[in-house]
């Protein structure tokens, strides 16, 4: 096994790199300020691409960086330029965050030096790797996607020094928060080393949500000061509490962006063998950055794997999301969901039963690919955003559409005769409108990303209740926390996993910003201090429910039979007086009401009814001798008899009356 990067052993380091068309390649060795170089030693090519160098009396701490030279010849692929610095692709640790400056995009010859303008890569001896430990998450279960940054920047319980960390995540408050939510696992936004695209300095931005790495190991300083310990520090925090960690990683693209962009690292060692080029030379741009990751190749997958396994053994994390991830499925350009990187992954020994989640689109060709990856990989599912957010808004014809979603969305996952859902359902993510904006806003504003509001999506599937934003007006008010309320019902009800966004539980905005990446303020910071209560309080009453009847979280789907002795259907699809849904009824454009009925291996059923309609309405569910209907949530008190009310979801249990003993004078 070749080992890239800087292995730091009693007597030394070695500096190993690859590069399959580089004709010199030197180490340049930092004092510890990282500001004086101390030597530049070529290192020794070992054949197939390495070129390594052990430079003994070195230890742990040792700042460096790496230089290339050869060809300068950016129409072909190639722009070595031994004036810059550039970072080991199998980094840990860097010693300061990216900034952006235009010499490190210069020409050769033209920017001068990049040292004093690029972090340095630290060299750390290695913590002893983790004993394996099943994944605490399990299919099925509460995922919480969260910005480091962002979530706890505000928050009054967290020391200042910690907030925006990693550590924070540690925190009792924020541990407390998790627990009465019902969180299985958070999904921590991209917590690698990121540079701001260039087109922010000028406009006093920076990339807030660190969808652009450099390279794919050293955590980003400023949110983890503490390395690689705080990370497994706070995953250990984390799991004695019972909380899974998954990390969101980047393998699509990096901040070298396109032909304008800078030179820090892959493209200064093989920008050939680690971007895709289109057949004229141009780099292929499957990601919208001016970039693609070369994941077909060999180089690459390993690269990608060392980095996965990494966090794996020094970090403990349960699994990972892959942006973008049909780009780690092409081959030649074309998706294959039996590409050599994704069976890699799933095969893996060290990532066996890892949890591996699919963004399942990029923009290249043919990029869409939802329920196109092979089990073990669960998908983030937008038709099921999309679907569930068109009901409440009202649209007409949504009845089989929220069925099909609230179900498991058989209809894309259980292609090949699947017997099991893949899905992660959810109405609201990091990209695009939050969750209480959705109800707030019917229009993206966008104009504080120095755009003139031409990014994010125009199609937002989103509503106002009669006022553009913020309002006093009660009635509005009223309403929107009901729509909030019923969105945020009906994804705890859909079956397999599903995924919450920081903050929805309690109604954060984004003030119609549906593209927040460059809003590093009180845009995206969560207040925690005028957090909607009601709401969260109904958020982790939903999640109570949820882990109550396990029917909710079972990702087989359903049939319509029994299954088991009880002779009682796995679901019915009900009309509110109580009859079965027929081909008239599914056809209705103008019906807004159903009731999911689903079958409880306890014998008892559980009843999601879900009035779409603004008018109130009597729901009749049946009955079935010796047992009666109460509310599945202790707190809410519903009477069959009375209206339910307009636009809300209600959730009824069966339980078994209790038998009277006759009494004998």
């Amino acid at each position: 096994m070749i080992h890239l990067g800087a292995t730091v052993t009693a007597e030394g380091i070695r500096f190993a790199v690859w590069s399959s068309s580089a004709r010199r390649l030197w180490v340049s060795i930092y004092e510890d300020a990282g500001t004086r170089e101390l030597h530049r030693l070529e290192l020794n090519p070992e054949g197939e691409g390495v070129h390594a160098l052990v430079v003994p009396g070195l230890g742990d701490g040792t700042r460096y960086g790496f230089r290339a030279d050869g060809d300068y010849a950016p129409e072909r692929g190639l722009w070595f330029d031994p004036n810059k610095l550039l970072t080991d692709p199998y980094a840990v640790e860097l010693d300061s965050p990216y900034q952006y400056h235009w010499r490190l995009a210069a020409k050769r010859n033209e920017g001068a030096d990049t040292a004093s303008l690029m972090p340095k890569a630290v060299a750390r001896f290695l913590p002893t790797p983790l004993p394996p430990k099943p994944p605490l998450f399990q299919p099925g279960g509460l995922i919480y996607e969260l910005n480091v940054r962002s979530f706890t920047k505000l928050h009054p319980d967290v020391p200042q020094e910690q907030r925006g960390t990693i550590a924070a995540l540690s925190h009792p408050a924020i541990i407390d928060h998790l627990k009465r939510l019902g969180v299985s696992a958070v999904e921590l936004m991209p917590i690698t080393a990121s540079i701001d695209e260039r087109h922010l300095p000028p406009l006093g931005l920076s990339n807030a949500w660190g969808y652009n790495p450099v390279t794919f190991m050293a955590l980003d300083p400023r949110l983890a000061p503490g390395g690689l310990k705080e990370l497994r520090d706070t995953v250990a925090a984390l799991r004695e509490a019972g909380i899974g960690t998954i990390l969101d990683l980047v393998f699509n693209h990096t901040g070298e962006s396109d032909r304008l962009g800078p030179t820090l690292a892959l493209r200064g060692l093989d920008a050939q063998a680690y971007y895709r080029h289109e057949p004229d030379g141009r780099l292929a741009n499957d990601t919208g950055t001016g970039n693609t990751i070369a994941c077909d190749h060999p180089v690459v997958r390993e690269m990608v794997l060392d980095t996965l396994r990494h966090f794996v053994r020094h970090a403990g994390v349960d699994g990972f999301r892959f942006d973008l991830a049909p780009v780690l499925g092409r081959v030649d350009g074309v998706f294959d969901p039996a590409a050599p990187l994704l069976e890699a992954i799933a095969g893996d020994p060290v990532l066996a039963g890892r949890v591996l989640i699919a963004e399942p689109w990029d923009i290249g060709p043919n990029g869409y690919q939802l329920g196109n990856f092979r089990p073990p990989y669960l998908e983030w599912n937008d038709r099921c955003r999309d679907d569930i957010r068109r009901f409440w808004r009202g649209d007409a014809g949504m009845v089989g559409a929220l069925a099909t979603r609230l179900a498991g969305s058989s209809d894309v996952f259980g292609r090949d005769a699947q017997p099991v859902s893949r899905s992660v359902n959810f109405i609201a993510a990091h990209d695009g409108m939050t969750l209480a904006d959705i109800v707030a806003y019917e229009r993206k504003h966008n104009a504080a990303n120095g755009e003139q509001n031409r990014d994010g999506h125009n199609d937002n599937i989103s509503w106002n209740n009669g006022i553009e934003g913020e309002t006093d007006d009660a009635a509005i008010t009223d309403a929107r926390f009901g729509d909030r309320s019923a969105l945020l019902a009906t994804l705890f009800a859909s079956r397999g996993t599903i995924m919450l966004t920081a903050g929805d539980e309690f109604g954060r905005s984004q003030k119609g910003n549906n593209n927040a990446y460059a809003q590093d303020n009180a845009i995206t910071w969560l207040d925690w201090t005028g957090r909607d209560k009601a709401l969260e309080r109904y958020a982790a009453e939903l999640s109570a429910m949820r882990s109550t009847f396990p029917v909710l979280s079972d990702g087989h789907f359903l049939t319509g039979e029994p299954q088991d002795a009880s002779g009682i259907p796995d679901v019915a699809w009900l009309t509110e007086t109580g009859a079965p849904l027929g081909e008239p009824d599914w056809n209705d454009p103008g019906r807004h009401r159903l009731v999911m009925l689903l079958g409880d291996t306890g014998g008892g059923r559980l009843a999601v009814m879900i009035n779409g309609d603004r008018r109130q309405c009597v729901f009749t569910l049946p009955e079935r001798e010796e047992f009666e209907w109460r509310s599945a949530i202790e707190t809410q008190v519903v009477d069959l008899v009375r209206p339910l009310p307009g636009r809300s979801v209600t959730f009824m249990t069966e339980h078994r009356t209790e038998k009277r003993q006759p009494v004998f004078g």
